[in-house]
């Protein structure tokens, strides 16, 4: 080869190895500048946290709303004599008050932990399991909030970069208990059961009381050994999946029977917005139903064929959290 000839070859792998870097150097200054952009929201928000917020805008869109109601099931409520559900689980607790108060007297614990209780301004994310959390390098700013609370079996162990390593609430059913209960939680973690039907409860009532389990009725086998401490353990009130439903996804409640099942998610939203003062979320969204082949976790390859097979209304809730974001009831960290 000519001289000439050689030096425009490497002219130009000079050139490809130039640009090369640029791009790459861009990228990564995009991550950066994209995490900064996150840092600084927050700081800014942080000082700005003001007790009942987001109560004030929540009200201003949902009739009837009202922060009146427990947090989670209690006995000393004695709410089945008190007062009538219309709705059977996971929306009410009609026709399951007496497996309810045989999982309660198993806990013994129905309370909010002091340490979140006292808070003035409590500032929550609620960090969803979708594949935007992926290359998120989120981890950080997640674990700054007062309260992160976290879905089903989502991962923490090998992910906190991007999700963090705080958890103040995981909110499951037993088909979701699929997690590291020491890597993916803390110790003070509460483990809050949402309860989609009375089998639920059993579960609970069987792990607890170490008792003879059953796998029969579930879509999916829970886990039959499960040491958690009692003390960590809540039952959440269905009334915010009954929100979640008749409100979120505006579904009618003037009958008795409610048909639209909102994604754990969803309801987490649901909850966040009756408890926090401020509410994030980030790693929610979907592909499009056409779309066969994107992942929908970060944490495996799961495609939206799955959803189909829950039942869940994909593209409705995702009107839902628009709804939300567009009225600044709550902000998201990631794209939506």
């Amino acid at each position: 080869m000519k001289n000439s000839a050689r030096k425009h070859v490497s002219g130009l792998m000079i050139m490809e190895l130039f640009a090369s870097a640029v791009i790459f150097i861009g990228i990564n200054l995009y991550r950066r500048t994209d995490y900064y952009r996150y840092s600084t929201s927050y700081e800014h928000i942080q000082a700005a946290c003001t007790p009942g917020d987001i109560a004030t805008k929540a009200a201003a869109i949902f009739p009837n709303y009202s922060r009146n109601h427990s947090i989670f099931l209690q006995l000393s409520d004695y709410f089945w004599t008190q007062t009538s559900s219309l709705y059977a689980l996971p929306f009410g607790t009609n026709g399951s008050e007496e497996l309810i108060m045989q999982a309660l007297a198993c806990t013994n614990h129905y309370q909010i932990p002091q340490e979140i209780d006292r808070l003035q301004c409590r500032r929550c994310v609620v960090v969803g399991n979708g594949y935007r959390m992926k290359n998120s390098s989120l981890g950080e700013i997640i674990d700054k909030y007062d309260i992160v609370i976290r879905l089903n079996n989502g991962p923490v162990h090998n992910y906190k970069n991007d999700v963090g390593s705080k958890t103040t609430l995981r909110l499951f059913y037993p088909e979701s208990a699929h997690f590291n209960l020491l890597l993916d939680n803390n110790p003070e973690t509460l483990m809050v059961l949402v309860p989609f039907k009375g089998l639920d409860l059993k579960w609970l009532k069987t792990i607890l009381n170490d008792e003879k389990r059953n796998k029969t009725g579930f879509w999916r086998s829970p886990p039959l050994i499960w040491k958690v401490k009692p003390e960590n353990i809540r039952i959440l009130n269905p009334y915010f999946m009954n929100v979640a439903a008749t409100k979120l996804l505006m579904h009618s409640d003037k009958t008795k029977k409610i048909s639209i099942k909102p994604t754990t998610g969803l309801m987490a939203i649901s909850f966040a917005i009756h408890f926090c003062d401020l509410v994030h979320i980030a790693g929610f969204g979907y592909p499009a139903p056409s779309n066969k082949t994107d992942f929908i976790h970060y944490y495996d390859k799961s495609t939206i064929k799955l959803m189909k097979k829950t039942g869940h209304k994909v593209p409705l809730e995702a009107l839902a959290i628009k709804n939300l974001l567009r009225h600044n009831v709550i902000k998201n960290l990631t794209y939506f």
